[in-house]
Formats: structure tokens, sequence, C-alpha cells
């Protein structure tokens, strides 16, 4: 799966979460500054993303990266690998 796929399925899981519509979702989409997100939607999301992509459980210290969309992506690209 590339980068621009696992984008499209982000921004799936992201406008259904986070009820926002997908075309405003981009790579530079910050959780909490532009989606308003807490710490336990950021959990909702994780668990979404690793039942989606089958990553297994993403670690604590990982999690402290995952500021933006594309963080996410990248992080997902990563583990695809």
């Amino acid at each position: 799966m590339n980068a621009q796929e696992v984008f499209a399925k982000m921004q799936e899981l992201i406008a259904e979460q986070f009820a926002v519509d997908m075309d405003e979702i981009t790579m530079e989409t910050a959780f909490d500054e532009d989606l308003g997100a807490d710490s336990v939607d950021l959990v909702e999301l994780v668990m979404a993303m690793e039942e989606e992509f089958g990553i297994g459980e993403v670690a604590e210290e990982d999690l402290a990266e995952l500021k933006t969309v594309g963080n996410c992506v990248n992080y997902l690209v990563g583990k695809l690998k």
C-alpha cells in the first residue's frame, strides 16, 4: 500500500470520527489544532488505524509523534513495508 492509498484511507477514518468533510483533511491537518481532538479522540483514531491497517499495537512513544495526518501516513507506510 503506497502513501496515497494510506492517505485516502486515513481521510475516511478521520472524516468519520471527527465528522468533517474528507476534502478538508490534508497531510498538514493537525489533530489538536485543526480537528480539536483530545486524548480520547486520538486513542480511538489509533485503535481504528491499528484495526484498519493490521499493524498491531502502536507503541506509546510513537503516539507522541503522531500530531498530523502526514505523521500518521508516514508512520503507517513505514509499518506496512
